[in-house]
């Protein structure tokens, strides 16, 4: 069983951890995220380890303002004008690995760029304490829902951590929105706590999704974020044996012979889904149903975001990402 610290006194205590190379559950405003220093290549693996997560797939490096930022990353103008508007928030930014970053090889998969972000709070403070960047993915098994309590921390990873910060239930509920600016274009990678139409607004530039192709950054496989349950997305009736994922104050048909029903948001409103999601998703992936039916959601704003993490749960099983 892990420990678990309150966030106002864990501080000390956490840090010691990271600088001994361990392994630390920390609230952010998106999700709990499993960190480790990223420059400590041990403790990056011990990521890996603990999450069974494939290791093509990059890290996110956390940082405590852009100048950190920009001891890792080549920052062109459009990414840093980008970084001042969005930071501390769940805008990651992917750039160009600089030389002699100071991020392990296991932090970016390989590959020539880095991912980036500068959460708010207690990871944000802890950064500033160790003074290093912190690769944190989310703190779940691989593949699995994301958690955005402590407690679900520890349900699923209390048996291979030895510290949980609790921070509290996280405030935006999905992970960052990562992005990639390319020849003067904004590509998001992952839609997720800003919205495209925030970005925009901020850059007065187009947001476009890129289609197919490698692996660009965290959070990209096909079949990710997956409870053990099948998901059956956008139903118009629930058939019998199955649990039901609301959304809205209208039902499908048939939701009075659900096996467990949870909403989303009775009112339809985003944020609250987005807050809900992985919470209810883990709650329903315990009821002993044959699938979780899951009523359409809007796809603007955050719905884009939420819509993306269903389709990803919903997608056929990649074995070797999900382990036993």
């Amino acid at each position: 069983m892990a420990r678990i610290l309150n966030a106002e006194t864990a501080l000390a205590e956490a840090l010691e951890a990271l600088e001994a190379g361990e392994l630390v559950a920390i609230p952010t405003e998106t999700v709990y995220g499993l960190a480790a220093d990223a420059a400590n290549g041990t403790a990056v693996a011990r990521i890996f380890e603990a999450k069974g997560r494939p290791r093509f797939n990059p890290l996110i490096a956390h940082v405590d303002g852009l100048a950190m930022a920009e001891r890792i990353g080549k920052f062109d103008p459009l990414s840093r004008k980008l970084a001042q508007a969005f930071w501390p928030g769940p805008l990651t930014l992917v750039v160009p690995l600089g030389s002699g970053a100071p991020v392990h090889a296991l932090v970016t998969a390989g590959l020539d760029t880095v991912a980036l972000r500068m959460p708010k709070g207690f990871a944000g403070r802890l950064i500033a304490a160790l003074g290093r960047p912190l690769a944190a993915p989310s703190a779940n098994s691989s593949g699995r829902v994301s958690t955005t309590t402590a407690e679900a921390v520890e349900a699923d990873l209390g048996d291979r951590i030895g510290l949980i910060v609790d921070g509290g239930p996280t405030q935006v509920g999905v992970e960052s929105t990562i992005l990639r600016v390319e020849d003067g274009r904004l590509l998001m990678l992952r839609p997720g706590g800003v919205t495209a139409e925030e970005i925009e607004a901020a850059t007065g530039q187009a947001v476009e999704r890129p289609t197919g192709g490698a692996i660009q950054a965290p959070g990209m496989l096909a079949s990710h974020y997956a409870p053990a349950t099948a998901v059956r997305l956008d139903v118009a009736e629930i058939l019998p044996g199955e649990a039901l994922l609301a959304f809205g104050p209208v039902r499908a048909r048939g939701a009075a012979r659900a096996m467990a029903m949870l909403n989303l948001s009775p009112t339809g409103d985003l944020r609250e889904a987005a807050a809900n999601l992985f919470a209810h998703l883990q709650a329903l992936d315990r009821a002993g149903a044959a699938a979780i039916a899951v009523e359409p959601i809007l796809h603007h704003g955050l719905g884009a975001a939420i819509n993306d993490r269903l389709a990803r749960a919903a997608a056929p099983r990649d074995n070797s990402a999900i382990p036993a």
